[in-house]
């Protein structure tokens, strides 16, 4: 079985290669940012049999849960209640959510025409040196501008007025990502008009641009040949689980805890610390989920439906004993472009311990704010914990990791339980109160 997988991954490995090489004969060279290659999880679970079978140990766990929950559901209350109620909480208003990611996508849309008035402009007078000094200045304060309106107009409808968990989490992380698709273009775009200058994006590869799972623009990427919708649906499947999953996790596991959280007359220490250490699993486990569903399955079905080829979106982290591969690794869709459009143009001015700070500062902001909204208070745990204490472990652990690797792989692993369940678990806890 095992062999048979093995071979089924070489010849798409060489229908990818084979493919890779078409696109270097049409456009020359391939940027190194991208290449053909799978996902992680997806060539561990397809090449190792005994990776596939904790796959598989954590569907039957997920499977053996749900069916102790509803057997005892049925019997004891006659009816069955598996986290549903949390799913509708967390997705409600969810028709104010759209209206607000449709003004996010069409502020992006009217992006794309002003893009050519200002490349159509500069093309007319690039031999006058000052009116093309005047056109990139006045390009820059639009883009700003756009920026401005794009991330303003919902930060203050959500400030006003709180909307539930899912669709309020959804509407700041597309603001964010379509904020960072347009900054992309517009820095890759900006010397249009001068020699050797950039083409311009058609309005199909803009649009291929806003839904492709990458944040850095290029006029090409590495694409299959075709699409296997069976692992597209398979990979919506396991979505829609783990929202399935996590929802059960929070109805039968924190809320028993914390539902009374507040109400009481009298709270007493001891139970909200053995609440704490209680919940701290289950939302160390939302916390993977969450990662697995975003970074794994969600973009590799956005992938494999826009032929997509670079499936790189994050590395083994889970292996690392050293903060800066971790905060590389995690999330290469976001560390690239950080590292591109902030650290990069940073680093030969203010050098490279500054920007490194400027970047973390950037994208902890970024975070707290796509948080604050979501739970609708600010509360920043995440923001100390790693934008402090992990930013204070960058320089302890890059020699240090590499002499102990164990030592420091299982360091970062209690921080990870510790800093990340606690955290999902007090926002989540306070959210409900605040909600009910």
């Amino acid at each position: 079985m095992s062999t048979s997988n093995t071979v089924r991954h070489r010849k798409r490995a060489e229908n990818y290669d084979s493919n890779q090489k078409n696109i270097i004969k049409q456009n020359g060279d391939v940027d190194s940012e991208f290449t053909t290659r799978e996902s992680p999880l997806t060539v561990l679970i397809d090449t190792s049999p005994h990776i596939r079978a904790l796959y598989h140990i954590f569907v039957v766990i997920l499977l053996m849960l749900l069916f102790d929950t509803m057997i005892y559901d049925l019997v004891e209350r006659g009816k069955i209640n598996i986290g549903l109620n949390v799913i509708i909480s967390g997705f409600g208003d969810i028709k104010r959510g759209a209206l607000l990611w449709l003004f996010e996508f069409s502020v992006v849309l009217a992006f794309y025409p002003a893009l050519r008035i200002y490349a159509a402009a500069r093309k007319l007078f690039r031999k006058n040196t000052g009116v093309r000094d005047s056109l990139s200045k006045l390009g820059v304060i639009g883009l700003i501008a756009v920026e401005m309106v794009l991330i303003g107009v919902p930060i203050v409808d959500l400030g006003r007025r709180h909307l539930a968990l899912a669709s309020s989490a959804v509407v700041t992380c597309e603001m964010f990502r379509f904020l960072m698709k347009i900054h992309a273009v517009a820095i890759a775009c900006a010397p249009y008009g001068e020699n050797e200058s950039p083409a311009l994006p058609t309005f199909k590869h803009y649009i291929y641009f806003l839904f492709a799972p990458t944040l850095v623009y290029r006029d090409h990427y590495p694409r299959t040949k075709t699409i296997r919708w069976a692992f597209v649906l398979f990979h919506f499947l396991e979505v829609a689980a783990i929202i399935l999953y996590n929802s059960f996790l929070w109805e039968r596991f924190i809320l028993p805890y914390w539902s009374d959280y507040g109400r009481q007359s009298k709270v007493e220490a001891g139970l909200v610390v053995r609440g704490m250490f209680a919940c701290v699993l289950p939302g160390f486990i939302s916390f993977l989920c969450g990662f697995y569903c975003v970074l794994h399955a969600w973009l590799n079905a956005f992938a494999e439906m826009l032929k997509f080829g670079d499936r790189l979106f994050y590395e083994e982290w889970w292996t690392t004993s050293r903060f800066s591969h971790y905060y590389r690794a995690w999330n290469r869709v976001v560390h690239s472009w950080l590292r591109d459009h902030i650290y990069k143009p940073l680093a030969p001015r203010a050098g490279r311990a500054i920007s490194t700070f400027i970047v973390f500062f950037v994208s902890a902001v970024a975070h707290e704010i796509i948080l604050a909204l979501s739970f609708g208070f600010f509360y920043p745990v995440l923001l100390m914990e790693f934008g402090v204490f992990g930013l204070l472990m960058l320089p302890l652990t890059a020699s240090s990791g590499r002499r102990f690797p164990n030592a420091f792989n299982l360091i970062m692993w209690l921080s990870f339980f510790f800093g990340n369940g606690k955290y999902y678990l007090l926002n989540r806890v306070f959210s409900f109160n605040r909600s009910y």
